[in-house]
């Protein structure tokens, strides 16, 4: 997932600074006016916004999934709040109970800034490996897309920091989910992506 370094370096562009003021001043407007949140700590929100998206698929966040949210928050937030309330999963709580109103618009904003950091068309035209098992053909995969790619994907759809290259087991909604956000951020036709989805095995 991303660092707090990446975050602050993503905010800096000025086209995903000024997206990410945007849905900032709308959510707040939304949601909670005392809300006191920064720049960077509510593009960390944002790139939140897909891993509660397939934690909330079942219906509703488990402690599990709701400790490693958490953990997420504080790695990306803008730090120092390691005995205080995290401004980003704070922020969390308001998401999670409007999670519907807010995922399209902030999608969006995801949108912005993977169009901002890597070629998508390029990643659409190029090809996936040949081999067979899908873990290997994954890996294979990921050897040929910028550095920045890995990052986003290992982000918006995973909420932990272990390895990306694994077989992982998902509920069938979950899986739904993340097809589902492929599709809504323009990665469902990339060859990557699918080998992505490849490597998790469906309950």
């Amino acid at each position: 997932m991303f660092s707090e370094n990446e975050i602050a370096t993503l905010v800096e562009i000025p086209e995903i600074r000024k997206v990410t003021l945007e849905a900032k001043q709308r959510f707040i407007e939304g949601e909670v006016s005392m809300l006191e949140i920064t720049n960077h700590d509510f593009l960390s929100l944002i790139m939140m916004t897909p891993a509660i998206g397939v934690a909330l698929a079942n219906g509703s966040i488990s402690l599990f999934e709701e400790l490693a949210l958490n953990k997420m928050a504080r790695k990306m937030s803008k730090g120092g709040y390691f005995m205080k309330v995290d401004p980003v999963a704070h922020a969390m709580n308001y998401l999670i109970k409007n999670y519907m109103n807010w995922e399209q618009p902030f999608f969006e904003v995801i949108k912005q800034c993977m169009d901002h950091t890597f070629n998508k068309e390029q990643l659409l035209s190029m090809k996936s490996s040949d081999m067979v098992d899908p873990v290997q053909r994954f890996a294979r995969d990921l050897m040929t897309v910028p550095y920045i790619f890995v990052r986003f994907l290992s982000t918006v759809i995973l909420n932990d920091e272990s390895d990306i290259v694994e077989q992982r087991s998902i509920s069938k909604v979950e899986y739904e989910k993340i097809l589902d956000i492929g599709e809504k951020l323009g990665l469902y036709d990339m060859p990557v992506f699918d080998s992505f989805c490849r490597t998790f095995e469906v309950k």
